[in-house]
């Protein structure tokens, strides 16, 4: 029962339950922050041009620029962690479709173990028929006893 009047209402819990739902929130606040780093951009922009006109009597060439690289260093670093901050926010939601699909597969992937473990336990018996003597053919005797199972590999007889 979801209620404005419940203390524990989140409305972003219904958000967080479905990778859907968590892609799309998370696709809004990304396009957001995307147009605030248009114009976070643009200011960067109109500050660098103004500071680097702003002239003091006495200057040499450079000193405007090295007063405005502060500056611009500053607003330079805070889109940087703008672009950081939407490629975070678009792995996120990578990441909940995927933490989905192993919650699905996990259950699948245990009972193929749970399989595979009682097979090694149990190895299937396989039983070599004897080849019964055709009549009119020869025994092929090459010296060598023939292994009758993998495991009688090693204790094979020469001639």
């Amino acid at each position: 029962m979801n209620s404005n009047n419940d203390p524990n209402y989140s409305p972003l819990r219904d958000v967080a339950q479905t990778p859907e739902a968590t892609a799309r929130y998370l696709a809004d606040v990304q396009r957001v922050l995307l147009d605030i780093g248009k114009n976070l951009e643009t200011l960067a922009h109109e500050t660098r041009v103004h500071l680097r006109d702003t002239h003091v009597e006495g200057d040499r060439w450079y000193h405007a620029r090295l007063r405005a690289m502060p500056v611009e260093k500053a607003l330079g670093q805070v889109l940087k962690n703008l672009n950081n901050l939407t490629a975070g926010l678009e792995k996120s939601a990578y990441k909940r479709r995927a933490h989905d699909e192993a919650v699905v597969n996990t259950a699948k992937d245990r009972k193929e173990k749970e399989l595979e473990k009682q097979r090694k336990k149990n190895p299937p018996v396989l039983q070599a028929a004897p080849n019964p003597p055709q009549q009119g053919a020869q025994p092929q005797n090459s010296g060598y006893s023939v292994p009758t199972s993998i495991y009688d590999l090693g204790k094979r007889e020469s001639a």
